[in-house]
């Protein structure tokens, strides 16, 4: 008997899943309203499927995909989400989650996403896969991917109003490395001085991770 679990805290979205896991053949549909109440469940009855909202009350979807891995590490998890940023989608799986689907994606979408799961596949949604592939594209263009992630760090903090002193307290450093960085950052970025990497960190700030 196959089994599935919908983690949500929203019951509409409860009732639609339970048809569609239903009509793609799952005998058992078990509900949760919170992350805690989820990862409870999934132990207690380990679920062959989890559909896991990220937007949950409390501990939040995301923290919840490692503990709901550790209670059944055969489990396959699709998060499914009104969040469709790709930032997300990449952390999601990375996580461990073995789908993501936006809830702004067809229904159909969702029969889609059950099957490639329970075919051993990683899912993600036409819409967000275009956007990740868009994304990833744009950042290998970007100037910032020739930078370490020290650079970045010091590049976006000095963007923040931050001075050398107050960068080499917040990342445990000495100021003359933050100073080095910072003359590192002047050549790499083709800066005349802080001034001009201020502005460069305000201006691709969307790029920040």
């Amino acid at each position: 008997m196959s089994s599935a679990l919908v983690i949500d805290d929203h019951p509409m979205i409860h009732l639609g899943c339970r048809q569609m896991l239903r009509d793609a053949g799952f005998d058992e549909v078990l509900a949760a309203y919170s992350a805690v109440e989820g990862i409870e469940l999934a132990a207690q009855h380990q679920p062959d499927i989890v559909v896991l909202d990220l937007g949950l009350p409390g501990a939040g979807g995301l923290e919840s995909i490692g503990p709901l891995r550790d209670t059944g590490p055969e489990m396959q998890i699709l998060v499914f989400t009104m969040n469709d940023r790709p930032a997300f989608a990449s952390r999601v799986l990375e996580a461990g989650a073995h789908g993501f689907l936006s809830k702004n994606a067809p229904p159909n979408s969702f029969r889609d996403a059950l099957a490639a799961i329970r075919a051993g596949e990683i899912y993600l949604d036409h819409y967000t896969a275009m956007r990740l592939v868009t994304q990833r594209s744009v950042a290998a263009q970007s100037p910032l991917a020739a930078l370490t992630p020290r650079e970045r760090d010091v590049l976006f903090k000095l963007g923040d109003g931050l001075d050398l002193s107050q960068i080499a307290r917040d990342l445990n450093v000495s100021y003359k490395t933050a100073a080095n960085t910072s003359s590192m950052l002047k050549k790499k970025l083709d800066a005349k001085g802080l001034n001009d990497l201020i502005r460069f960190a305000i201006e691709h700030g969307d790029e920040r991770s």
